[in-house]
């Protein structure tokens, strides 16, 4: 209650105590003892509420505005951060999934490369035993054949030593014809011995 509005009370029980008697003189007794000056008094208060008037509309106003646009954006901020750490953390599982796939992957991409070594090595293997073989059945056939033609030499070289032999032995130069005639018959004799 304001002292304007308790000087009024006073001043209406004041008139209705002038007949009921002494109240109101109370009252103004009570505000003499206080130093209560009733135009200053009312002058304070219109300067109060006019000071009031433009500090809310000038100053607590924006102040308010402010506080609620900072606690819209705070609000706004707080929620912000919640979406971005519910997506953060999908895009973990996400990264954690695609890691886990690729390590899958990547094992069975290794498995494959393994098992096609395996393959190509087994092949090489077998490549190589056929290149092997190959190799020792030409060189059997290319000694096979040195040898018939060292054993062919050996013949004919022992027939012409022989042929030679008989010819000494015989005294006589032997003509062609008997020449070969005794290589023959000397190379028929060695091919059954």
């Amino acid at each position: 209650m304001s002292l304007n509005n308790f000087y009024t009370i006073a001043a209406a029980v004041h008139s209705e105590e002038e007949a009921a008697g002494g109240l109101a003189e109370k009252a103004e007794s009570i505000g003499r003892q206080f130093g209560v000056d009733t135009p200053l008094l009312t002058a304070q208060v219109i300067c109060f509420l006019i000071l009031a008037y433009i500090l809310w509309n000038f100053g607590f106003k924006k102040i308010l505005g402010t506080m609620e646009e900072r606690e819209k954006k705070i609000t706004d901020g707080l929620r912000y951060a919640e979406e971005v750490k519910i997506k953060l953390e999908d895009a973990e599982r996400k990264h954690t999934d695609t890691l886990k796939e690729a390590s899958e992957e990547a094992q069975k991409t290794l498995a494959s490369a393994r098992e096609q070594a395996k393959s190509f090595e087994e092949q090489l293997r077998k490549d190589a035993e056929a290149r092997a073989e190959d190799i020792i059945r030409k060189a059997t056939e290319q000694m096979e054949l040195e040898r018939q033609t060292m054993v062919a030499d050996t013949k004919l070289e022992f027939a012409k030593l022989v042929v030679e032999t008989s010819a000494k032995v015989l005294d006589r130069e032997l003509a062609d014809e008997e020449k070969v005639r005794f290589s023959e018959a000397a190379a028929k004799e060695i091919t059954e011995v």
